[in-house]
């Protein structure tokens, strides 16, 4: 079944995958979020194919990350700024750069998040806004919303019964 075939989730992990599921997207999306901004400033840092950089950030614009801006006239130039969903993107980068060098540095650290005051790097976790406790099995699991249908409902009470 393609993606276009496929019964639409309420899965909000699959409403993302269904969004930003490709490397190259995460990858546009982390020069998006360090600043990058032009075709060619993403094409020399990624080393991706102009076709498929195209496609991408097509669709980056079209889900709403990414704002397409005219930056000349003559000739015809355009700019690829994150939008407020692409800057709210930026946590979960955040998450995948800490994940990725706790568990996949093995020559060690070669990019990480500093304080910009101290120049300590940071030590990304995620935390409830609400109680500020970490987000741990040990302290939250997951449960169905108010919108859910049977495909939530269903995955709720399979991880209950175990």
């Amino acid at each position: 079944m393609s993606k276009s075939e496929r019964a639409p989730t309420q899965c909000p992990v699959a409403r993302t995958v269904e969004r930003v599921g490709d490397g190259w997207t995460f990858l546009i999306l982390r020069d998006a979020n360090q600043g990058l901004t032009r075709f060619d400033q993403f094409e020399k840092s990624l080393g991706v194919a102009p076709n498929i950089l195209t496609k991408r950030l097509a669709a980056l614009v079209e889900n709403g990350l990414l704002e397409k801006r005219a930056y000349s006239t003559r000739p015809p130039r355009y700019e690829y700024v994150l939008t407020d969903l692409g800057r709210d993107f930026g946590g979960v980068l955040t998450a995948m750069l800490a994940f990725g060098n706790r568990h996949f540095a093995v020559e060690g650290i070669a990019g990480q998040l500093v304080d910009r005051e101290t120049g300590k790097p940071a030590e990304p976790i995620l935390v409830d806004r609400v109680s500020g406790k970490p987000i741990t099995p040990e302290h939250f699991t997951y449960a169905a919303g108010p919108a859910a249908g049977p495909e939530v409902l269903e995955r709720v009470a399979f991880m209950a019964a175990r």
